[in-house]
């Protein structure tokens, strides 16, 4: 079975800013992007011992993992530089595909809530990270 992520395409758009989606490049080696785990479920247990549980809705925080000079870098900073000059918040949509397992992720207004604003200098600069909270994250097979 054939599991690359290396053939992975994340197209990404930003209605006002970036209304035609950019396909994103440059990532780093060992790590591409990630989603942190969600709960859609509150789940307790009562006094009397009975479980009790119910959906609950939530956002899917997901971290893009670029190399300083990708050419996407200048996206992510004129995102924010729309953010602050305006005083409002610029929604994302992403499509992300992956050939190796035959899926399609849709990502719904996305927020961009983490930002690196300077690489890290070591002995060359180190990849940049940032975070973008999803309204919904669907799959779907392609």
């Amino acid at each position: 079975m054939d599991i690359t992520s290396s053939n992975a395409v994340f197209m990404l758009s930003i209605a006002t800013i970036f209304p035609v989606p950019q396909k994103l490049t440059k990532f780093a080696a060992d790590a591409m992007f990630a989603t942190d785990d969600v709960e859609p479920a509150e789940v307790g247990k009562g006094a009397d011992g009975n479980m009790y549980a119910g959906y609950t809705p939530y956002n899917t925080p997901q971290t893009i993992t670029i190399m300083p000079d990708s050419p996407q870098l200048t996206l992510f900073e004129q995102w924010l530089a729309a953010m602050k000059a305006n005083s409002t918040i610029y929604a994302a949509n992403a499509t992300i595909r992956i050939p190796s397992i035959g899926k399609k992720y849709t990502l719904t207004t996305g927020v961009l809530s983490r930002i690196r604003a300077i690489p890290n200098a070591q002995k060359v600069l180190q990849a940049m990270e940032y975070q973008i909270t999803w309204d919904q994250v669907d799959p779907a097979p392609f």
